[in-house]
């Protein structure tokens, strides 16, 4: 999926595979890019894996404004949150611990593959289910 701020911006799904960068695309929001195309965002479906290159690193808020804070581990989930909320950020990460971060806090140029799409439903029933859980987040 692409956050609500990115509907403005030409954008394609991802593939397996597909290198992104994080790149503020100047419309109040951070997404991902391809690393060949800053001007097209990459639109992830919730439940896709991705590997960074590098310990992930947010925006500093808080207490220490000035201090980015770093997540040690280079593996998420791609998920949407707040979705009940139409003018809020939904686009988010998971990560091993649990930590859930949204992806406009995300340092821009921050590198990271697409290891794995979710599955495809093989059927009415199990594309429900999957909207079930999509929604439950």
């Amino acid at each position: 999926m692409c956050d609500y701020s990115l509907t403005g911006v030409q954008s394609r799904p991802a593939k397996v595979g597909d290198a992104l960068i994080t790149r503020n695309f100047g419309t109040g929001t951070r997404g991902f890019c391809a690393s060949s195309d800053a001007a097209v965002a990459v639109c992830i479906l919730p439940g896709t894996e991705l590997a960074f290159a590098d310990t992930v690193k947010c925006d500093a808020t808080g207490l220490l404004p000035w201090r980015d804070r770093v997540i040690n581990h280079t593996t998420a989930i791609f998920r949407q949150v707040n979705r009940q909320r139409l003018a809020a950020h939904h686009d988010a990460l998971e990560f091993p611990d649990g930590k859930v971060v949204l992806l406009t806090l995300l340092r821009e140029g921050q590198r990271a593959t697409v290891l794995q799409l979710p599955a495809t439903p093989k059927s009415p029933e199990e594309a429900a289910l999957q909207r079930r859980a999509a929604h439950a987040g």
